[in-house]
This record gives structure tokens, C-alpha cells and sequence, in this order.
């Protein structure tokens, strides 16, 4: 029968008795059932925060007149109608133009901004249910009260929670209390309904970081009813800052912009005072020629640039967190990668088995499904030898945490990796962890942890309690007991000797303990262990990881592989990958602990695999890297890679592997774990990187050309029609409707650019280097030089030798600007590459830009309405032949600086 449960305000939950709150929740320990965890999620709703605020299309149309240019250019449009009110033309094209331009920034931010909200619903914080008595894993939206969640080290808390077991249980509550100490959990603390959050030791709340330890809860308030939802949503959420790279644009088109008007107050003073220009004529060329050559536009074209490339990353498998990253990822010059999981593929499979008695076994299958026999030399096992490995089999299944289990003919199974390869080969032994704990109750435990490097589980065996204990060889030898030293070193000379065969290596013991054990308290370490045995297990490298190595290298980006197994493991995954072939080209955390940082920045040159590393010593390792003057990316999927995941330049977690602590502690997440997957990533990034560099050359060269002819003409006074004052090559509608043509259409078409050939086999940029280097300051300046100085030419000709009227030059003029920036392009697809080489069918969202632009101009020359509003007029078909062929000069002195320029880097 449904039992809706109530909602209980939040301040009642800890004060409830255990049994009171499951029968107020309706639920048991054994969760619910599948149907009516879907009756209460329809019932309470998905356990969410409302998504964060979305800009109106009302209000990003606002923000597109908030730039101090356009409202000069609105003044001006003012100051334009009420001074020639007979003549409204011009201001009515002013706002027209600004209108036009703020509907397209609107839709470009528009889009943008849904781009991102999208790619975050990638990102989901998943959570371990008990469902129709089977442990499944959900997404944590899903979570409904009276659900049974299980909780462990590094995971976000999905919901606020009522414990009901716990093992060294800590978590980190800053996000609600303030206070920055872990808080140590007790499932039996009881306390009174008025006790402040701080001291609610029997619950865990949404939000909350899991430090160490485990536990097992009970859901009582998922979305808003949780007390993160009581308070703010803002709680959980950044404030989603501008990306450094957008803020540094910003700062450059100030500098461009105070550079320009700078310009136009000089050329301005020039034209009234030595040319006798009207005053009102000077300031709404000023204004105009402010607003055509500054790029404003700039900060939305390089938003849209990098959200095309998050999108492009999403569908290569790497998700996005900081848009920022997108550019950073691909200026990467070194990689610390983890190996359990990225590098290989984290399915571990028992290979070996060597007894107490030194008898190795092998052990067939493939995977976690136990498929596969033990045999001994390629043969059955003599009976003599199976209780010794029964007894292993024993220890491997009840020191364990993992579950695997068939249903319908399937294999399932759920937890670390290593505990569901012991479980597998347990099964091949004929024992199953259910049979096992039939036989031997579990009373209680010590949770695997880094610094611990064992996991112990205490069991019932008729009035005796007996420990089974699992861990690194070195750390499990030195609790157990030996007749003499030379025998401890003999079986620490049998682990190496199997790590050095590329296995992972974990040794068994147990003990039968002379104490009673207090079920309550976390046991004390044990000692005096009879040692089982070793067991050697394999993680085959991912596919394809092996190339992306190679690729890495080809490309200039040094791969560093940092894991905590044995030496001897870690150097058979450096041969494998061709990074590493002999021990002296790996270095242990030991070692690393004796040297301070320029040792550590000496052996970065020559060492590409570290083993036995711990958490801080990675983070060291980051910063070693960072002093040398590397752009660092890192990968990590546990809490202890938190601190070396923020040091990095980029962080990248693992998506399906990784912790709620990683992900938010990384920029970058990779949906499927695989190293090659970073690779791709890293692909785009350049892409990215490129087409950012390529508008930017687009907007501030044409700009740039705008200046110099406007300037050319009125410093020089030349070509003239009235003895006493020059003619103005472009009237200011003119290059508001140029301005509109370039900025509104093109630059946007040049951000979907596709990668270039050849993008990984370039060495990475230098970390430091602004974008604005000195190779883009030169094509800037040579370009901008062509293009003004072809067309002041070309107007000069037309006024003084071919005596045309001052409306058909403009005409002529106009056009010859639009030609360039069309032919201009092409010449920014590419730094290096001819644009001869470069197929404009490959690009065909910037081909259709280019002939869209194109095309406006060409109608708006025959339309009368647009003929009167820009004061133009329809050309010879000759005229537009000779200034087509004239448009191609920027085409060929670019051409010229490419060639040179590859001739010298040749």
C-alpha cells in the first residue's frame, strides 16, 4: 500500500528514533520498490535546485546598448535630427543599423547562453539506491524520500539523509555551517529537536562533501524541502564569472578603442582647422568611423567562438565546466595523467595467484564476468593445493565491498573495480561472497583508505572473531607475523617479482584475534597476520590510448603518467606506452619525498612515470611543472586529486569514474574516461584557439584599413572637388552600412571555422604568449596598409582622372571595401596554409556568410530606398570586373607573407 510520507519540517529529522522516522517515511531497510519510488518522485518532484536565471531575450536586447559607443552613436543620431530635421535619412539609418546590429548580438548571446545551460545537464550527480531489494545506480534527481542511499568517500551528498550505519564516517558541512573541520558521524546520536545543524551527528545534508569513510541513509528531503533548498540556490552555484579570456578582450578593445578615437580626435582637429570641414560633419564622421572600426563585437563573436568549440568538445566526450577552458586545454604543454582508468580500462581480471607456499596459479577469463578456471602449469589443481587457495578465495570475497550477481543469464555487478575481479575470481574458485558471509558473519570493518593502503572486514566464526586483510604487499608484510626476517624479505622479493610482470599486486592475511571486539568503535589495527597469499591482476590499456601517446609526443606535449601502484606496475605501463623502458625512468614517491624543487624540476626532464605517489606529492608535482613554465592539465577522478585538479591550469575529471569532488574541482570532464578522449579535447582546443586568433585578424585589420584611408585623406586633403576641402571617401552611413556588412555576418561565420590539417603535429603556443603576438600585429598592419592604400588610390583615381561624380566614387569605393573584406577571409582561414589551398566547400557555413554579405550589398545598389539612404548608385559591369580584380591584391601580398614566412621558419 502507498504510504505518502510527510513532510516534517527539517529541524526534526535527527531527533526522531530510527524506527518512528521509517514508518513516518513509510520504508524499510531494504528501500523501495521500483513503482513506488515513481509514485513519490511524481508525488515530490525531481530532487533538484531550480536551474539558475536565464537572461530574457528582453533583456540581452538591452545590454546591447549599454557599450558607451552606441549611445554616442544614439546621440549623434539625436543631434542629426534635430539639426537637419528636413533630411531625417541619415539618423533613420544610424538607428536602423544599431537596431539591426543589437537583434543580431541578441541572438548571438541568445544562443550562447542555451548552449551552455545544455551542456549542463551532461553533468549529473549520480547515487547508490537500494530499489526492489538490488543496489542500483541512479541519477541523483531521481532520488525520492524513503530511498535507502549508500554514501562514500568523495561523493557530493545527493540529499538530506538520516544515517543508519557508518564507517569512519567525516564529512565536510563548510557549505552550511562555515565551520572548515571535518565532522566525524554517529548513526546511534539522538539529540534534541532544537539542536543547531552543527551538532546533527545522525545526518548528512545535501551539499556536503564526503571526506572519508562510508555509510548507509535513509532520504527524508530531496530538491527544495532540503535545507540547502530552504536557504538559496545560489548555495551550490558559482556566480558564473566572465572567462579570463573574454575579460582579457575586453581590456584589448579598450586599448584598440582609446588608440582609435585617439586617431579621430587628431584626424577630426586636422580636417577643421587645415580643410575647413564643418564641425557637425567631423563629429558624425568621428562617431561613425568609431563605431566601424572599433570591434565592438568582439567579446560576443569570441562567447560564440568558444561555445562552438564546447559543443564540438561535448560531441567528442569532453564536457565543458569553465568556458575558458576550452582555449586553455588546447594551450596545454604537459599532461599528468592517472593510469587506473584513463590510461587503462579499469576492469581489472586476477591473472595470478601465488600461495604462502610460493605455488603459482594462473587464472583464465577475460573481464569481470567469471568465466575461467585456476590451473597450475596449464593443468587441474592437485587436491593438496586447493585448500590453501580456497582459503585465499575465502579472504578475497569477504574482504570486500563490491557485489556481482546474475540476473536473467547476466553478469551485474557494482563497486571498486578490484573487489569485483577478487569477486569474479572467487566464483572461479566455486565461492561466492553470499555462501562466504552464510558462514562467517561480518560484525565489522576498516574501510580501504589512501593512508591506510589495507582494508580489514571482522567476521563471526562460532566464539571467535577472525580478520581478513587485503592491501599493498609492503604495507599487509608489515603486519604480519614471520619466523625470521629473511622470510619477509624472501615474499617481498615474490611481490616485486610479480609486479615487475606488469600485474597489480594485493596481498591476503588473516588472524584470529585474541580480543573481543567492540562492535561500535572502529577496530585497531591488526597485527600478528598470517600471510594467504598474493594475488597479481591486470588492467588492459584502453584502445587507442597507445596513439593518443604518440600524438601527444608528435605534438610537442610532454605526458608524465602519476599513479600510487608498485614501481614495477607502473614501469610495465611505461613500456607499454613507450614513455618509459627501464626502472631508472621511474620515480616513486619515496624518493620524491627526499628532494625539494629544483630536484624535482631536474628530474621532470627525464622522468615520465611516477609511482607510489601520494596526493600531495601529485599536487607538488603540478606546481614543479607549473615553475618550469608548463600549462599543466591534470587528470583525477577521487577527492585526494581535488588540491592538484584546482593547481592545474586545467583540471580534467573523470565522468563516469570520477568523484562529485573531482568534477567541481575541474574545468573539464571526460564522459568516458579514456585518455585519447583528452586528446581529441585538446584537438579543439587549438581549433578553438585558432578561430578566436582568426576574428580578431578579421576585425581589427579591416578596422584598421577603415582609419587609415579616412585618415589618409583628410591629413593629405587630397582628392578634392572644392579647392578648400577634400573629399570624404566614405560618407558615414557608408561605413556604418560597411561596418554591418563585415561585423554582422562574417566574423560570426569565421568562429565555425573546422580545424585545420595538421592542428596536433604543431608544437603547443608558448604559455605566456598574447594573442596579439607580434605575427598578428604584422599581417594586422600589412593588410590594413594594402587595403587603405589600394582604395585611396583607387578613389583618387576616379575623382581626378576619371572625373566621376563624388556619389558613383563612393559607390566604386564602397564596393572595392566589401570586395576586400570578402577576399581578406580567406586570407584569415589560416596563418600559414594559401588560401589557394584551403577548399571553401569545407567551410561552408563562412561560404555562405561570404555570399550572403555579398549579395546585400549587390541588391542594396539597385534598390532605390537603400540607393537614397547610403547614397550610392548601381555600376558598370566592367567597374565591377576591374575593382573584383583590384580586391585581390590583399590576396596577393598575403600570399607573398606566407610564402616568406615559411621560408624562414624553414
Amino acid at each position: 500500500m502507498h504510504i505518502p510520507p510527510p513532510r516534517q519540517p527539517p529541524d526534526i529529522w535527527h531527533a526522531l528514533d530510527l524506527q518512528e522516522l521509517l514508518t513516518l517515511l513509510g520504508t524499510g531497510r531494504n528501500g523501495l520498490s521500483q513503482e513506488e519510488a515513481q509514485k513519490r518522485l511524481r508525488q515530490y518532484g525531481p530532487n533538484s535546485l531550480p536551474p539558475p536565471k536565464k537572461s530574457s531575450w528582453l533583456s540581452i536586447l538591452f545590454r546591447q546598448f549599454t557599450s558607451p559607443l552606441i549611445l554616442i552613436l544614439l546621440i549623434a543620431a539625436l543631434l542629426s535630427a534635430l539639426i537637419h530635421p528636413e533630411s531625417p535619412a541619415d539618423a533613420l539609418f544610424i538607428i536602423g543599423v544599431l537596431i539591426l546590429n543589437a537583434v543580431i548580438g541578441t541572438y548571438q548571446e541568445g544562443k550562447a547562453e542555451q548552449t551552455s545551460t545544455a551542456l549542463l545537464h551532461l553533468l549529473h550527480i549520480h547515487a547508490q539506491v537500494i530499489r526492489d531489494e538490488e543496489v542500483v545506480d541512479i541519477d541523483a534527481e531521481h532520488l525520492v524520500p524513503g530511498d535507502i542511499a549508500w554514501l562514500e568517500t568523495g561523493n557530493r551528498v545527493p540529499a538530506d539523509i538520516r544515517l543508519i550505519q557508518t564507517h569512519s564516517l567525516e564529512i565536510d558541512e563548510s557549505l552550511l555551517t562555515g565551520e572548515s573541520l571535518p565532522v566525524l558521524k554517529k548513526p546511534s546520536w539522538l539529540g534534541e529537536a532544537t539542536a543547531p545543524i552543527a551538532d546533527h551527528q545522525n545526518m548528512v545534508y545535501a551539499g556536503s562533501v564526503i571526506l572519508r569513510g562510508r555509510a548507509k541513509g535513509v532520504v527524508v528531503a530531496t530538491g527544495l524541502a532540503t535545507i540547502v533548498g530552504q536557504l538559496t540556490t545560489d548555495v551550490l552555484r558559482s556566480s558564473g564569472g566572465r572567462p579570463p579570456l573574454i575579460e582579457r578582450m575586453d581590456k584589448f578593445t579598450r586599448v584598440i578603442a582609446i588608440s582609435i578615437l585617439l586617431a579621430i580626435i587628431l584626424i577630426g582637429t586636422v580636417g577643421i582647422f587645415l580643410h575647413g570641414y564643418p564641425l557637425i560633419d567631423m563629429v558624425f564622421f568621428g562617431v561613425a568611423l568609431a563605431v566601424s572600426a572599433i570591434p565592438e563585437g568582439l567579446p560576443v563573436a569570441l562567447t560564440v567562438t568558444l561555445a562552438i568549440a564546447t559543443t564540438r568538445m561535448a560531441g567528442r566526450g569532453v564536457i565543458v565546466r569553465r568556458l575558458a577552458a576550452v582555449e586553455g586545454l588546447g594551450s596545454c604543454t604537459l599532461i599528468g595523467s592517472d593510469k587506473t582508468g584513463t590510461l587503462t580500462c579499469n576492469e581489472l581480471t586476477v591473472r595470478t595467484i601465488v600461495l604462502a607456499n610460493g605455488i603459482s596459479l594462473e587464472v583464465t577469463g577475460e573481464g569481470f564476468a567469471p568465466e575461467g578456471e585456476v590451473l597450475l602449469d596449464k593443468k587441474e589443481l592437485p587436491a593438496n593445493t586447493f585448500t590453501d587457495l580456497y582459503n585465499v578465495a575465502q579472504a578475497a570475497v569477504l574482504c570486500n565491498e563490491g557485489s556481482l550477481y546474475q540476473r536473467h543469464d547476466n553478469w551485474r555487478w557494482r563497486g571498486d573495480p578490484l573487489d569485483v575481479a577478487l569477486l569474479s575470481m572467487g566464483v572461479k574458485v566455486g565461492l561466492s561472497r553470499e555462501t562466504a558471509l552464510n558462514q562467517y558473519p561480518q560484525i565489522n570493518e576498516i574501510p580501504f583508505e589512501p593512508e591506510y593502503q589495507y582494508a580489514a572486514t571482522f567476521h563471526q566464526e562460532k566464539d571467535h572473531v577472525v580478520v581478513f586483510v587485503k592491501g599493498a604487499p609492503e604495507r599487509v608484510l608489515g603486519l604480519c607475523k614471520f619466523s625470521d626476517n629473511r622470510t619477509k624479505t624472501r615474499k617481498m622479493a615474490e611481490a616485486a617479482s610479480i609486479a615487475k610482470q606488469g600485474y597489480r599486486v594485493i596481498a591476503l592475511a588473516t588472524a584470529t584475534l585474541a580480543y573481543d571486539l567492540d562492535q561500535s568503535h572502529v577496530p585497531p589495527e591488526p597485527n600478528d597476520l598470517t600471510l594467504l597469499g598474493f594475488i597479481g591482476l591486470i588492467d588492459p590499456l584502453r584502445p587507442g590510448v597507445h596513439q593518443a601517446i604518440t600524438t601527444c609526443r608528435r605534438s610537442g606535449i610532454v605526458v608524465i603518467v602519476i599513479t600510487g601502484d608498485h614501481p614495477d606496475t607502473a614501469l610495465a605501463i611505461g613500456r607499454e606506452l613507450g614513455i618509459a623502458h627501464d626502472p631508472e625512468q621511474v620515480l616513486t614517491g619515496q624518493k620524491l619525498a627526499t628532494m625539494d624543487m629544483g630536484q624535482r624540476s631536474k628530474a621532470l626532464e627525464t622522468i615520465n612515470v611516477f609511482a607510489r605517489v601520494t596526493p600531495r606529492q601529485k599536487l607538488e608535482l603540478v606546481q614543479t611543472a607549473q615553475h618550469k613554465g608548463h600549462y599543466v592539465a591534470v587528470t583525477g577522478d577521487g577527492v585526494n586529486d581535488a588540491p592538484a585538479l584546482r593547481q592545474a591550469n586545467i583540471g580534467v575529471a573523470m565522468g563516469r569514474s570520477g568523484t562529485d569532488v573531482a568534477k567541481e574541482s575541474a574545468e573539464l570532464v571526460i564522459s568516458d574516461d579514456n585518455f585519447a578522449t583528452l586528446v581529441a579535447g585538446i584537438e579543439e582546443g587549438r581549433i578553438a584557439y585558432d578561430n578566436v586568433r582568426k576574428v580578431i585578424y578579421l576585425l581589427v585589420s579591416t578596422g584598421a584599413a577603415e582609419v587609415i584611408l579616412l585618415g589618409l585623406t583628410v591629413t593629405t586633403g587630397w582628392p578634392n572637388i572644392h579647392p578648400d576641402q577634400p573629399l570624404l571617401p566614405l560618407l558615414p552611413a557608408q561605413l556604418l552600412w560597411l561596418n554591418l556588412v563585415t561585423n554582422g555576418i562574417q566574423d560570426v561565420a569565421l568562429a565555425f571555422e573546422p580545424g585545420e590539417s595538421g592542428t596536433l603535429q604543431r608544437p603547443p603556443r608558448p604559455p605566456h604568449e598574447c594573442i596579439f603576438n607580434r605575427l598578428m600585429v604584422e599581417r594586422t598592419l600589412l593588410a590594413a596598409l594594402v587595403m587603405a592604400g589600394v582604395s585611396y588610390a583607387t578613389f583618387s583615381w576616379m575623382i581626378v582622372q576619371a572625373g566621376w561624380s563624388a556619389t558613383k566614387a563612393r559607390s566604386g569605393l564602397l564596393f572595392l571595401m566589401v570586395l576586400f573584406e570578402i577576399v581578406h577571409i580567406g586570407n584569415c582561414r589560416s596563418e600559414r596554409i594559401s588560401a589557394l589551398h584551403l577548399s571553401p566547400l569545407k567551410s561552408p557555413i563562412l561560404l555562405t556568410g561570404t555570399i550572403l554579405a555579398l549579395l546585400i550589398h549587390a541588391t542594396a545598389m539597385h534598390i532605390p530606398f537603400m540607393q537614397r539612404l547610403l547614397h550610392i548608385e548601381p555600376l558598370a559591369m566592367t567597374t565591377y570586373a576591374i575593382l573584383m580584380a583590384l580586391s585581390l591584391s590583399i590576396l596577393l601580398v598575403m600570399e607573398i607573407h606566407k610564402w616568406w614566412l615559411n621560408e624562414d621558419a624553414a
